[in-house]
């Protein structure tokens, strides 16, 4: 397997990316908001990059110092440039990754210290995104995990309580216990979290790692049980959007500027294209409130995608990022 380092040189004020020009510009305010409350999080309690939707790039004092005064000027305008650079998980991201995935289920309490450490434990596949020589700050960390391989693992057992619990639908409900149960050990759990304004730009050479790694897996692991438990057939993703509090109406009023959905995360939308179901569910954790968003409510996503499906998803992927 080829090694990975991957270094991309982008600026940190990323461009929201969706389909529409009002999402986009909804997700620019949201995005903004998110960034100015995280600085004054930071300020107040020094912490480190915090989960997906409240993450900003810290630079130390030290840092700063160096910075020309042109890159200072930069700065100001809210344009950082910074190298992006792509590592296997290790045990010492454990607090980095955490912190990405505290609202992974919500409000739930749950083993979520053991799902990190199944996630660090599994560096066949899987990426986390830091800035060159900058071992404090992890941005982005992206995974699958074989339900039926970890499937005794507390952390999967709460996963599947919970998703159990918030898709109603008896029709969806149906096919969830399926790849829950029966077929988990073809079901890959795809995990993706980042903070808020990772460039887009990284979005396919994440998305073509994580895949080939997949791929890449299925023929050099050390045993066949081991290649065999990344032959997926398909791929359940949890994330988030935000959803309009009238939908139903929007879908049928097409001349209305409001969108029903808006996501958060650009390539959702494509994976919702291609997915084979979802159910959408409330969230009770806190959230962004702005005035462009006070007609939308923050909602929990479940798709399923096939696996047959993910070449299209690539190809669509970078299409949309190299269009924008």
């Amino acid at each position: 397997m080829p090694p990975k380092r991957s270094r991309w040189r982008r600026s940190t004020m990323a461009r929201p990316l969706t389909y529409s020009p009002f999402a986009r510009s909804v997700a620019h305010l949201a995005s903004s908001y998110l960034i100015k409350r995280q600085k004054l999080n930071n300020k107040l309690l020094g912490s480190s990059p915090s989960a997906l939707g409240d993450g900003i790039i810290k630079h130390s004092s030290k840092e700063k110092n160096k910075q020309s005064e042109s890159s200072e000027e930069e700065e100001l305008e809210g344009f950082i440039q910074a190298d992006f650079v792509f590592f296997d998980p290790k045990p010492d991201e454990f607090h980095g990754v955490k912190i990405l995935l505290q609202t992974y289920l919500d409000n739930k309490e749950w083993d979520l210290s053991g799902f990190v450490d199944i996630i660090l434990g599994q560096t066949t596949v899987g990426t986390v995104v830091k800035i060159e020589d900058d071992e404090d700050g992890l941005f982005s960390v992206t995974t699958v995990l074989n339900l039926g391989r970890y499937k005794d693992h507390k952390c999967i057992m709460d996963i599947k309580e919970f998703l159990i619990k918030v898709c109603l639908e008896r029709n969806i409900l149906d096919d969830l216990r399926l790849l829950l149960g029966e077929q988990a050990q073809y079901v890959g759990l795809l995990v993706s979290q980042r903070v808020v304004n990772l460039p887009p730009e990284l979005l396919p050479p994440l998305y073509d790692a994580l895949f080939d790694e997949v791929l890449w897996a299925t023929e050099d692991e050390p045993t066949e049980e081991l290649r065999k438990s990344f032959c997926f057939k398909s791929y359940l993703l949890i994330t988030k959007i935000y959803k309009h509090k009238n939908a139903d109406q929007k879908k049928r009023q097409s001349s209305d500027n409001e969108e029903a959905i808006i996501y958060i995360k650009p390539e959702d939308e494509i994976f919702y294209k291609h997915c084979s179901w979802s159910c959408c569910f409330p969230l009770h954790s806190e959230h962004v409130t702005t005035h462009e968003l006070r007609n939308y409510r923050l909602m929990g996503l479940v798709m399923a995608v096939e696996a047959d499906e993910i070449s299209k998803f690539r190809e669509e992927l970078h299409s949309l990022i190299d269009e924008s």
